[in-house]
């Protein structure tokens, strides 16, 4: 079930506010039980034989979990069969394929490679499962002895499907003792219409750009066009991720989970460091936490840190997809990091510079991204710098004609220009009356509603 969908706003969405914040405000283990149901429904509702792969991912790290608080020592055995688990999760069902696929091309064999489906979001409640370990081993939440309280935490469906990545230390309190204020529930209703105008204003309308020009073929490209696509599925991958995070966390807010920040404004940086501190900030704060400091992070030797680095980057390529060009992208950040950290280039005053060498890599980064293949990849960044004579110029008038507007508003709301606090209420009020109302019109028509980061 999507978040921009009939089923969802007209019914789904009411229905669970109304029981869980009406009928059963005043007992909280009810109010657990009756999200943990609701949200195994809404997953369901779209995979549903998928449910019995997250139960045992819940199950199974619920036991991991109470084993390593009752583990006084020796206790790293039991992570590291934690991890094979769930490692082993991922790697059956998003990776078997690819590995397959690559061993038949490399050695010449004729092995049978199954089709495997890809559950939804396996690799954000995967890796949410795998923080409530790590932090009951760490000690920085108290252990859950009850499974349910297990199962809501890995399913909620506000980020069950695309994050933010909720670590367990950040709501593990909220799970047993919470409670809805007013102003929580009316800032959670703002930040929820605030991202679907995002998803289904901006985002879906650069969608339709950005999936025409991609799926030309090169000599159907020039260099205005090829800019032209890359720059609206730049815009259109932020409005897409930053719009489910903001309805996300809009969401929890109205059942009384604070979840933290996954995005701020990442198109201002001005370097690669800085864009990484701001663009999906619970995968690179998981993957600071849980890899590169057990690594050593910064306090080893330099070459070890650029080792440190590259298994970082190397391993979030890996997570966002079976794919050559994902691991092409994620190398090619460790490559401009290393070189940030060598130069120490954030230490230096470039400014708008700074912000051209860094949205430049960025934009580059997004075409390999949304690339099929490197071949894909190659041949669209060679149109986009090699000058030639326009051969396209009326597709690209059309799309500059007809979309014109929707491209200044992205830019627009890419950089904190308005400050929503600063509105005064009932301005702010009428805003998002105004935004829901046009989402609903343009949900009612039908259109482009797959949320890009469903695919990881």
């Amino acid at each position: 079930m999507l978040f921009s969908t009939i089923p969802f706003l007209y019914f789904f969405l009411p229905s669970v506010l109304f029981i869980n914040n009406v009928l059963l405000r005043k007992n909280i283990n009810y109010q657990n039980v009756f999200l943990l149901l609701s949200s195994l429904f809404f997953y369901a509702w779209g995979e549903p034989t998928f449910v019995f792969v997250m139960l045992l991912s819940i199950v199974l790290n619920w036991g991991f979990g109470i084993w390593v608080d009752k583990k006084r020592e020796n206790k790293t055995w039991i992570l590291f069969l934690m991890l094979l688990f769930n490692l082993s999760l991922i790697f059956v069902f998003k990776y078997l394929m690819f590995a397959m696929n690559v061993i038949n091309e490399v050695f010449d064999t004729h092995m049978r490679v199954p089709i495997i489906n890809l559950p939804i979001g396996i690799s954000f409640f995967t890796f949410q499962s795998i923080s409530y370990v790590i932090d009951i081993y760490r000690h920085h939440g108290e252990v859950q002895r009850n499974p349910l309280n297990v199962g809501l935490y890995i399913s909620f469906f506000p980020q069950l499907i695309a994050g933010p990545i909720v670590r367990y230390e950040t709501i593990a309190a909220e799970i047993n003792n919470r409670k809805v204020t007013w102003n929580d529930f009316t800032d959670g209703v703002e930040r929820f219409i605030i991202g679907l105008g995002k998803k289904v204003l901006l985002a879906n309308n650069f969608a339709v750009i950005a999936d025409h020009i991609f799926s030309l073929l090169p000599e159907y490209l020039d260099l205005p066009l090829a800019w032209l696509g890359a720059i609206s599925y730049t815009l259109q991958i932020f409005f897409d991720f930053s719009g489910y995070s903001d309805m996300a966390i809009g969401l929890g807010r109205m059942f009384g989970f604070h979840f933290l920040e996954n995005f701020n404004y990442p198109y201002i940086s001005r370097s690669v460091s800085e864009f990484w501190r701001r663009w999906h900030i619970s995968l690179g704060s998981w993957f600071r936490d849980y890899v590169y400091i057990p690594l050593g992070g910064n306090r080893v030797a330099k070459p070890l840190v650029y080792r440190n680095l590259f298994v970082v980057w190397l391993l979030t390529g890996i997570w966002h997809g079976a794919n050559w060009t994902f691991i092409v992208w994620g190398l090619m950040y460790f490559v401009l990091l290393a070189f940030e950290k060598f130069t120490e280039l954030e230490k230096r005053n470039f400014h708008i510079l700074g912000h051209v060498y860094t949205l430049f890599f960025v934009v580059v980064g997004w075409v390999i991204f949304r690339s099929e293949t490197l071949t894909d990849a190659w041949n669209y960044l060679h149109v986009m710098f090699t000058p030639s004579i326009p051969n396209s110029s009326p597709l690209f008038l059309f799309y500059i004609s007809e979309y014109k507007w929707w491209l200044l508003c992205g830019l627009f709301f890419s950089i904190p220009i308005v400050n929503r606090s600063k509105l005064h209420p009932v301005i702010n009020s009428i805003w998002c009356i105004v935004i829901f109302f046009l989402c609903l019109v343009y949900i009612t028509k039908g259109g482009y509603n797959p949320f890009i980061y469903f695919n990881f």
